[in-house]
């Protein structure tokens, strides 16, 4: 079956004479027109609906946003993908603690610990098939099974650290210490292609607008170029308050995304985000002229994110004064 594609900077009136072949397994979305792609502000996109067992999809071809969004299982998805296709890969699964991501979904994420290691371990050796010569791969997950899939990661790629993000409003979990981080792991395929060192801001007090460290004499150069980046990061927490978020569950903070690719990611290359949830780091990617890939095995997710790079594209465009 073939499908006529609309260039994403062409106007409506222009006539479609481009052409995309898809398998003949794919359909156009019930109610959509005699080809699947749709204008809203300044993107074009294409909206592909399928028989049973494909999943549906999303095309941005915007000046601001180029990428995809995937309805579907993260596995499934990242098996069909190209060997040696992605930059930068970030992974924030779920944690196996018996929370609800989607509709009817406490059984997804309440495996035995042998099915939940099997499963993710299967994901994380297709995330290193895909990765890039250079690429860089992130893992975001608790202590407890960050040690086990960073055993099996560094028989597969370079290690490059482990990343201690702070958790803040944390509980005392039975005879243990009171839990105060997640780790984020970052390993290379080979030497990393892209590894940037961020400078942070000297922290002030908020009351008498000091330094809340004493930096000796090396004060006046770390007002003037900031703070090397550390492997213990204070600044980020997931959000939490339901004012900041998104949808009900937790999700990261932007900032986060944003100084991942700041360290790993270049304008052009692709990221790619098995676990898209909310959407963020594709917001953060398209930010950082990446492209994007994103997967979330949620409707309600796949809307969500779908709907926040509409609305980015649209805010963007008005900031540039109206280029797509």
């Amino acid at each position: 079956m073939r499908y006529l594609i609309r260039p994403w900077n062409a106007p409506l009136s222009t006539r479609l004479d481009s052409t995309s072949q898809l398998p003949s397994s794919h359909l156009p979305l019930p109610g959509s027109s005699s080809h699947p792609f749709t204008c809203r502000g300044n993107i074009y996109l294409m909206t592909v609906a399928t028989r049973s067992g494909v999943p549906k999809q999303r095309l941005f071809r915007s000046r601001h946003a180029r990428g995809t969004v995937i309805c579907g299982d993260a596995l499934i998805i990242t098996k069909k993908m190209p060997s040696n296709s992605t930059r930068l890969l970030f992974l924030d699964p779920p944690f196996n603690l018996g929370k609800k991501y989607g509709a009817n979904s406490y059984m997804e994420d309440n495996l035995t610990d042998d099915q939940y290691e099997g499963w993710m371990k299967a994901l994380l050796r297709e995330c290193v098939r895909v990765l890039s010569p250079g690429g860089t791969l992130f893992l975001y997950h608790l202590p407890k099974w960050a040690m086990s899939f960073g055993s099996f990661l560094s028989d597969h790629l370079e290690f490059r650290h482990w990343i201690a993000v702070s958790m803040k409003n944390g509980f005392v979990r039975g005879k243990r210490l009171y839990p105060a981080h997640y780790a984020l792991l970052m390993f290379s395929l080979d030497a990393p292609a892209v590894f940037n060192r961020p400078k942070l801001p000297v922290e002030k007090c908020r009351h008498c607008g000091g330094n809340i460290r004493d930096y000796g004499g090396y004060s006046s150069i770390i007002e003037e170029k900031g703070i090397n980046l550390s492997d213990i990061w204070t600044d980020f927490s997931p959000v939490r308050h339901a004012k900041y978020k998104n949808r009900k569950q937790n999700e990261l903070p932007l900032g986060l995304f944003e100084r991942i690719i700041e360290m790993s990611g270049c304008p052009g290359d692709l990221y790619y985000d098995p676990f898209a949830g909310t959407g963020t780091g594709v917001i953060a990617a398209s930010r950082a002229g990446m492209r994007f890939k994103a997967v979330d095995i949620h409707q309600s997710n796949y809307d969500l994110i779908c709907t926040r790079i509409e609305e980015h594209c649209i805010r963007s465009r008005q900031f540039t004064g109206g280029k797509r």
